[in-house]
């Protein structure tokens, strides 16, 4: 019986040292500060040129060890009638149901599901629900570390990430066609991401 016991310690201990020491480590809150983020996309315009874009209206949040360089949780909601490419006409027209349709999807949301480190870089799966579609998407970025205290007092982190997605499969197909056989504007939307966060007291 007592060496049951002493089996049982001996294994407790090796999964706490070994196999779960990403837990041990505090987790933490940060939330995004998006006076200092950019949440931008960019994607091909008539075959020949790139429009870049933004969304200036979001909220999100990173829960994370940052000694231990882990991350536990990022969420984040996005307003989609915040979208800004710097042309009236043009954003009134992604605001339209023809893409955003933001008045029945005033938001896109996306989770985080799981993620792994390869060397500096962080490669992050999460759900990104779209148009009431709901999609994986894979991130790549990196973590470019902590401030541990700026003038007002506050713990900053910073990160940079990159990732893409076919509009199409969210069943945003506007488009039309031109004349030498391409599309107005690309189906594949390429994602920027600089992030900074404070952290919650």
């Amino acid at each position: 019986m007592n060496m049951n016991v002493n089996r049982c310690f001996a294994l407790l201990v090796f999964l706490v040292t070994v196999g779960g020491g990403e837990c041990l480590g505090a987790t933490e809150r940060y939330n995004v500060d998006a006076d200092h983020s950019i949440v931008g996309f960019s994607v091909a315009h008539m075959v020949i040129s790139k429009t870049t874009g933004r969304f200036t209206d979001y909220t999100g949040f990173i829960e994370m060890d940052p000694d231990g360089k882990t991350v536990r949780a990022i969420e984040a909601v996005i307003k989609t009638a915040s979208v800004d490419t710097n042309h009236q006409k043009r954003d009134t027209h992604l605001r339209s149901p023809d893409f955003f349709n933001v008045e029945k999807y005033p938001a896109m949301i996306y989770k985080m599901t799981s993620y792994e480190k390869q060397g500096d870089q962080y490669v992050a799966i999460g759900d990104l629900t779209l148009l009431g579609v709901t999609k994986p998407i894979v991130l790549t970025g990196t973590f470019n570390g902590v401030l541990p205290k700026d003038p007002m007092g506050n713990t900053r982190a910073g990160f940079s990430a990159e990732g893409k997605i076919n509009r199409k499969d969210f069943g945003m197909n506007w488009n039309k066609a031109l004349d030498n056989g391409g599309l107005v504007v690309g189906n594949e939307v390429a994602i920027r991401l600089e992030i900074e966060c404070i952290k919650q007291k």
